[in-house]
């Protein structure tokens, strides 16, 4: 497994070097809205400091990611209404991992929806409306 490289995009969004919508924030970890949601209100949930994926997270650090993932899974029901919601997290790029920052993708679901194709950009406008209405719901 290669080394963290502390110039990804998601450490740079840590960093405040590139923007990005936040929308919960604690200690440990970071949420911010996926600019290609798959969904309506996607957001990521990050580890504020470094590790590649899960292969090599300290316990600490899924402790903490894992925590959040489940309070964003409730806000995103609330705020949104959602159904459901579904999880995902990849490892390697042979396992699908694209940004090599440890992340969960928290994706809302509705009764009957399909998620959306990967790599089509969001509209900024929608994508800070429904961030807001997460933020609300966040308890």
């Amino acid at each position: 497994m290669a080394a963290y490289d502390p110039d990804n995009i998601f450490a740079k969004i840590l960093r405040g070097e590139i923007p990005s919508t936040r929308v919960y924030e604690d200690e440990a970890t970071l949420v911010f809205m996926d600019i290609m949601p798959r969904a309506p209100g996607h957001c990521l949930v990050i580890p504020k400091t470094p590790c590649r994926n899960l292969l090599d997270a300290s316990a600490e650090q899924l402790s903490a990611v894992i925590a959040t993932v489940q309070k964003m899974s409730h806000a995103v029901m609330k705020g949104l209404g959602a159904d459901g919601v579904t999880i995902q997290q990849f490892n390697e790029a042979p396992g699908g991992q694209e940004v090599f920052h440890l992340h969960f993708h928290v994706l809302p679901r509705h009764e009957g929806d399909k998620v959306g194709p990967p790599g089509v950009m969001g509209d900024m406008a929608e994508i800070a409306a429904i961030a807001e209405k997460i933020r609300a719901a966040v308890s």
